[in-house]
Parts: C-alpha cells; structure tokens; sequence
C-alpha cells in the first residue's frame, strides 16, 4: 500500500457502528488532507452511539454541532472555519428547529450551505444530519481555552 496523503480522525467499522444491519465498512469520521478538513455526515448520536433528542430534530442537531467542533478540533481546525456545509432533514417542518440550532453555532462564520429534504437516513430515528467542509488557515494555531 502507498502512504496515505490525509489523516484519518476516529477511524470505525459499520459492523460495530450499526449493530442491526449487515455491514462491513472501514469509515472514519472526519478526513485532513491538506489544509481542508472533511467531516462525516454527523445526527443525534454521541461518540458513544447514545442517541441524543429521539423525536426531536432541534436537540439532533445541538448535538450533530457538539460532534462537529470536537472533530473539527481534532483536526487542527474549528467552527470558525467551516466554508460548506450540507443539512438533510427527514421532513420539511424540521427546517427551522434544525437551521436554528445549526445557526447558533456558526453566527458570524457565513459558510455556503446546501439543504435537502430525504425521505430517510441511516436509522430511522435520525430525523436531520449535517456534513461539513473546513479549512485550516496557513499559520493558524488553534487556542487551547
């Protein structure tokens, strides 16, 4: 095998990640290549796989946004830095509860953002997900607070 030329951030196999289904996927969660950051499609659910707001698509997404910074620190990078974003939402009335949240936690970064409405995600409990795409500025350190 060649050197990888990104940096895998919690690596997973879908087989331990969703116990129900008949999966074998080596995934992770987040990508570094380069200076750009890629996150994995984040729900409801913790690191730990304990779902957060069952039924309720704003607590979803205070959560998909608590997964986002975490990983995006791992990364080197952080909210602040996030330029894409891709929001999908298993009903239209969950548009506003989701963007709401979503917005509290990127005010001020203005990233370019893609929404869609699904007719399902992986579980059938996830009712919203959010993806993201970050940067790592040349020369910028993050602040250990």
């Amino acid at each position: 095998m060649s050197q990888p030329t990104h940096t895998r951030i919690r690596m997973f196999n879908t087989k331990d990640t969703y116990p129900n289904q008949t999966l074998d996927n080596d995934l992770c969660q987040a990508v570094r290549a380069g200076n750009t950051v890629y996150v994995r499609g984040q729900v409801g659910t913790d690191f730990d796989g304990k779902l957060v707001g069952l039924g309720d698509p704003r607590a979803q997404a205070e959560q998909a946004m608590k997964n986002l910074k975490q990983l995006l620190e791992e990364a080197g990078s952080d909210l602040s830095h996030i330029v894409k974003t891709t929001t999908y939402l298993t009903d239209v009335r969950y548009r506003e509860p989701v963007y709401q949240e979503v917005g509290k936690w990127l005010k001020g970064v203005f990233p370019i953002s893609t929404g869609l409405v699904v007719t399902a995600l992986g579980q059938p409990q996830w009712l919203m997900e959010i993806d993201v795409i970050a940067v790592i500025p040349e020369g910028w350190t993050r602040s250990q607070n």
